[in-house]
C-alpha cells in the first residue's frame, strides 16, 4: 500500500552529492551565458565627439520618434527588404556595420547573419529602452558579433575608425541634431567606409526626407553623394554618401531650410 503524500519524508541529501549537482548547475549556467554573450551597452565606446551647441540646428521640421520599428517585420520580410538592401550595398563577411537608430534590430540580426564571425555589426540608438529590447533580442538569437551602442541625438558615439558602413534606415527625418550626429559620424568611418540612408522621399511630417534636402544636408557636413537606388518605384530610396576626411567647422555649416 502507497504512502498518501502528508507521510513521504523528504531524504536528506548527501552533502557531496549537493556539492556535485551544485556544480553541475552552475557550470550548465555559464556555459549558457559563454553560448549567448551578452553584447556591451557601449555607452563607453567612444570619447564623446563635439558639443551639440556648437552645430546650428536644422531649419524645417523633425519627426517624432513614435515607434521602435518602421512597420511589421513580417511585411518588411516579404517585401524582401533588408536582403535587397544589403545586397545592393555590398554587405558581405567581415565587414563592420554600424545600424544607426537601429530600433528594434530587424536589420541588425540580419546584418549580424551576414558579416558573420569575423565581421562586426554595431546597434546604435539614442533611446535606452529601444536598447533594452534589442539586448533580449540579440541574446535570444545568440549574435556574438553585435555591440550595442547608446548614441546621443548630435553624437552616434561610435569608436573611431571602426565602421565599414553606416546605414539609417527609415529615421533620418527623427535626428534633431542632423549636422552634428553627421560631422561625429565622420571619424568613426573607416577609409573607403560609406554612409546609406534608406528613406521615403516625401515630406518630414509623413516620416519621410525630400531627396533635395537629403542631399543638402549632407553636402553641408562634407559628405559626397556617390550612388542612388529607388528601392520601391520613385518613393523608397536608398542613398550612398562618401564622408569627408575633415568635416567643416560646425560655425561653417549652413543649414539647408529652403530645400524642402
Amino acid at each position: 500500500m502507497r504512502a498518501s503524500r502528508g507521510d513521504v519524508r523528504p531524504r536528506a541529501v548527501p552533502p557531496l552529492l549537493a556539492a556535485l549537482v551544485g556544480a553541475a548547475m552552475a557550470a550548465a549556467v555559464s556555459a549558457c551565458s559563454a553560448a549567448a554573450p551578452e553584447p556591451s551597452a557601449a555607452a563607453t565606446a567612444a570619447p564623446p565627439g563635439l558639443a551639440a551647441e556648437r552645430f546650428p540646428k536644422p531649419e524645417r521640421p523633425v519627426a517624432g520618434i513614435v515607434s521602435d520599428q518602421w512597420s511589421s517585420e513580417d511585411g518588411r520580410e516579404r517585401a524582401g527588404e533588408a536582403a535587397k538592401v544589403m545586397e545592393l550595398l555590398g554587405v558581405r563577411p567581415g565587414m563592420a556595420v554600424a545600424d544607426i537608430g537601429a530600433g528594434a534590430g530587424y536589420y541588425v540580426g540580419r546584418l549580424s547573419r551576414r558579416v558573420g564571425s569575423t565581421g562586426r555589426v554595431f546597434g546604435q540608438d539614442v533611446e535606452r529602452k529601444y536598447l533594452e529590447g534589442l539586448r533580449r533580442r540579440v541574446a535570444r538569437e545568440r549574435l556574438g558579433n553585435v555591440e550595442l551602442v547608446l548614441g546621443e541625438p548630435h553624437d552616434p558615439r561610435l569608436p573611431p575608425r571602426s565602421v565599414d558602413l553606416a546605414l539609417l534606415v527609415h529615421m533620418y527625418h527623427e535626428i534633431a541634431q542632423p549636422f552634428g550626429l553627421l560631422h561625429n559620424l565622420a571619424p568613426a568611418m573607416r577609409p573607403g567606409g560609406r554612409v546609406a540612408i534608406l528613406d521615403v522621399d516625401g515630406p518630414i511630417q509623413g516620416h519621410g526626407t525630400p531627396r533635395a534636402l537629403l542631399v543638402c544636408e549632407l553636402a553641408a557636413v562634407g559628405y559626397r553623394q556617390t550612388d542612388w537606388h529607388w528601392i520601391e518605384g520613385r518613393s523608397v530610396y536608398l542613398a550612398v554618401f562618401e564622408p569627408p576626411a575633415e568635416p567643416p567647422e560646425p560655425e561653417r555649416i549652413a543649414p539647408c531650410g529652403g530645400k524642402r
